[in-house]
């Protein structure tokens, strides 16, 4: 890891903004080809995956591994190719052809390229309990920790496609799966909703918002207000996943990076940003799977794209 003191000013053919599977994978690939590059990251490397307690669906390790210890291991092995690594947070970039700077809070950088890694976070329903229970029974994704909750009651919070998709997956596992609801009609698309309603095991709890997560070492209930007419009920639940929506990284740049309505950068296949030698990867562009693989693979792809346009 570089130290900041000495890094003020410093050229480098890429940038990456962000540690996750996405830029850790990027960073591996540039690397690899002997290309000068930094990594920048604000929070802890590994990204939003060192938050899941267990990840069961990622190649390789057929037993699962912890998020912190995949974060780990994607840090060490791309360090270990030389990438140059920095914890400090960007605050501005601005694009200029093969001269882009990005500008942190520990000085500035220069790089012909600049990929943008720098992820999404979930919308939180900002109750007593939600930070207190995560990654024990509080979740933002239920492909992540679904199967932890065989044969368990669930709550899904929610009412778009993307909570609906998530009851639809958890009923796999869960006894129970109770889609609550602030409306009394999903925003969801239409087959999506015959779906959830053919299946036995989702019950719908409309009008009512979660007010509090309540256990003991773990999630044991909800506690639900009917919008209506204000009443007061507990829900016995061992899950609660929370699905009302996520919010792109790009607060710092949106308005010199293209993005769509919702903030996330627009890319073709290729990674490639209509701005020449600026590229983004993972969770922060549109229609991103989400996932930490899909991460890795855009990762890759905005590497090789760089590697081309450096070439």
């Amino acid at each position: 890891m570089i130290s900041p003191r000495n890094s003020v000013d410093r050229r480098y053919q890429v940038v990456i903004v962000g540690g996750g599977p996405a830029g850790l994978t990027a960073g591996l690939y540039c690397a690899r080809s002997k290309l000068n590059s930094l990594l920048i990251e604000k929070g802890v490397m590994g990204g939003q995956i060192t938050n899941a307690e267990r990840i069961e669906n990622y190649p390789g390790f057929p037993q699962g591994i912890s998020g912190m210890e995949l974060g780990r291991l994607m840090y060490e092995q791309a360090t270990s190719h030389g990438l140059q690594t920095l914890l400090s947070e960007v605050v501005r970039i601005v694009p200029e052809y093969r001269h882009n700077l990005v500008e942190t809070d520990e000085g500035q950088f220069f790089a012909e390229a600049v990929i943008v890694a720098s992820g999404s976070r979930f919308r939180k329903l900002g109750v007593p309990g939600e930070d207190r229970f995560l990654n024990r029974g509080v979740s933002y994704c239920a492909t992540c920790d679904g199967p932890l909750f065989k044969s368990k009651a669930v709550a899904v919070i929610g009412g778009g496609d993307s909570a609906v998709s998530e009851a639809l997956y958890l009923s796999k596992f869960a006894s129970a799966v109770k889609l609550i609801h602030r409306r009394s009609q999903l925003r969801a698309a239409g087959i999506l909703q015959e779906r959830a309603r053919a299946e036995a095991k989702i019950e719908f709890v409309w009008d009512s918002v979660v007010t509090e997560i309540e256990g003991d070492s773990v999630v044991r209930a909800i506690k639900l207000k009917n919008v209506k007419d204000g009443t007061i009920s507990s829900l016995d639940v061992a899950g609660v996943f929370v699905a009302i929506g996520s919010e792109p990284n790009t607060g710092a740049w949106r308005d010199v990076l293209p993005v769509d309505e919702a903030g996330y950068i627009v890319t073709n296949e290729l990674m490639e940003t209509r701005i020449p030698g600026i590229f983004a990867a993972g969770d922060v562009r549109r229609n991103s799977a989400r996932q930490a693989i899909t991460a890795a693979g855009d990762g890759a792809t905005a590497a090789l794209s760089a590697q081309k346009f450096l070439s």
